[in-house]
């Protein structure tokens, strides 16, 4: 029997078991998925595409489908042109987009049953993305991604987009910081002597701040979101914006697998991270800060202390952090692991102007750093 795709509209079609055999072991995982479902963000209809045969799942990857608009990565005076452009002609700004991946994943997860032997697996992703495209197409989607692709999967993706004729721009690098280390001063004694005299310089703002590891945080969820909202505001690249609840459902959804840390100076809550806990990796998803104090209290550097320490006494052996600061956190000993995103839209004439418009809105333009990692100029 040929295998079938279809596209499911919640994780709950395909099943924990299911599931759980085809993502073995991956941090964001059918819980995960599931949270995101209840949670938000809003304006995106969550997918997954199985294909399938008489024996159940062959490959699995989560997708999505949103009004997308291209100017979503643009920053500074460029952005504010767009925005006034946006006003004027918004249907000449957006774009019916369909996506393998996720808006809130840290990358396109691609899972396959165990029965799946590897030298079978390119073609059956390819057949999943073939099939994919065309049910995309007839739900009214005229432009087609892959969202952060991830270097292990370089070798699934590549043939992929050669034979379908995608166009890869880079995305942003995962950061990760590995800490084989028995304490905090073992880290701290592998970065630069000016690095460990600034974190050591830093750290004495942090002398009165009380921190609190959470899974519940329903009594302070208003100040959480507030945090959350500012920061968003101070972000000139933000793809998805997350609602009031999304905090609180998460940690119930995610039970001991989720955290949040919190920040108070006194009573006044300042800042928080949203992490992920797993015995390999913790996985810092989301920071918030008041911008009035933050700087005060040195918050980005003190609460990757926190991190740091946490991952250590806890014997977890990778901790990677959000899609931002890349520059610090190359001092602070992280490495990079590029993403890709791949795209290509049904209509020639369309993919071409895309294909301009790419040159201006990549990602790594805006970054210094990004763009020393991905070899080209910014």
């Amino acid at each position: 029997m040929s295998a079938r795709l279809t596209l499911h509209p919640s994780v709950d079609a395909i099943g924990r078991e299911a599931w759980e055999l085809c993502f073995a072991g991956e941090p964001e995982n059918f819980d995960f998925y599931r949270a995101c479902e209840a949670a938000g963000p809003p304006g995106f209809t969550w997918f997954y595409a199985v294909l399938s045969d008489a024996s159940g799942p062959l490959a699995i990857v989560p997708a999505f489908g949103t009004r997308y608009r291209l100017d979503t990565t643009l920053q500074g005076p460029l952005r504010k042109i767009s925005d006034r452009l946006h006003r004027i002609v918004p249907f000449l700004m957006e774009l019916n987009l369909f996506a393998l991946g996720s808006p809130v994943a840290e990358i396109c997860h691609v899972g396959f049953a165990p029965s799946v032997p590897a030298g079978r697996r390119p073609a059956l992703l390819q057949e999943l993305v073939t099939l994919t495209r065309a049910e995309a197409a007839q739900r009214g989607y005229g432009l087609f991604a892959v969202k952060d692709a991830a270097e292990k999967d370089r070798g699934l993706w590549e043939p992929i987009a050669e034979s379908s004729g995608f166009a890869l721009l880079p995305g942003l690098p995962t950061a990760s910081l590995d800490l084989p280390y028995a304490s905090v001063d073992a880290y701290l004694a592998t970065l630069g002597r000016n690095m460990r005299k600034d974190l050591r310089r830093k750290a004495k703002a942090f002398a009165d701040v009380r921190v609190e590891r959470r899974r519940n945080i329903d009594d302070v969820a208003d100040e959480v979101y507030a945090l959350y909202c500012q920061t968003v505001e101070n972000s000139e690249l933000q793809f998805e914006h997350l609602p009031r609840d999304y905090f609180p459902s998460m940690l119930r959804h995610l039970g001991e697998g989720a955290a949040i840390i919190l920040y108070f100076h006194g009573e006044r809550l300042f800042g928080f991270n949203f992490v992920i806990e797993t015995p390999e990796r913790l996985i810092d998803k989301y920071i918030g800060m008041d911008y009035a104090v933050s700087r005060d209290f040195n918050f980005y550097f003190n609460s990757w202390m926190v991190n740091v320490a946490w991952c250590i006494e806890n014997g977890v052996p990778v901790y990677q952090s959000g899609q931002a600061f890349y520059g610090p956190k190359l001092r602070l000993g992280c490495r990079l692991s590029p993403n890709g995103q791949y795209f290509r839209h049904r209509n020639a004439l369309v993919n071409k102007v895309l294909l301009q418009v790419a040159r201006v809105v990549r990602l790594d333009r805006f970054d210094p750093a990004i763009a020393d990692f991905a070899g080209e100029p910014a």
